[in-house]
């Protein structure tokens, strides 16, 4: 039987909504191991001076919980 665990997490990139997708996965492997995937449940994007400036999401990172 396989348990998974989610926790909320909130990323942004400068670039694009795939390199703020990256960014969460790659701070949130520092602490969180076995991850299965990344449920994206917002999206936001800042503007300024008529141009995207920031890509904001709100995701749910889910993963395995290791047995010991």
């Amino acid at each position: 039987m396989s348990v998974l665990k989610a926790v909320e997490i909130l990323g942004n990139s400068q670039v694009s909504w795939e390199d703020a997708v990256d960014q969460v996965i790659k701070e949130s492997s520092k602490t969180i191991k076995n991850i299965k995937s990344v449920y994206i449940q917002d999206m936001q994007a800042v503007v300024k001076d008529n141009k995207v400036s920031e890509y904001r999401i709100n995701t749910k990172v889910t993963f395995g919980i290791l047995d010991e």
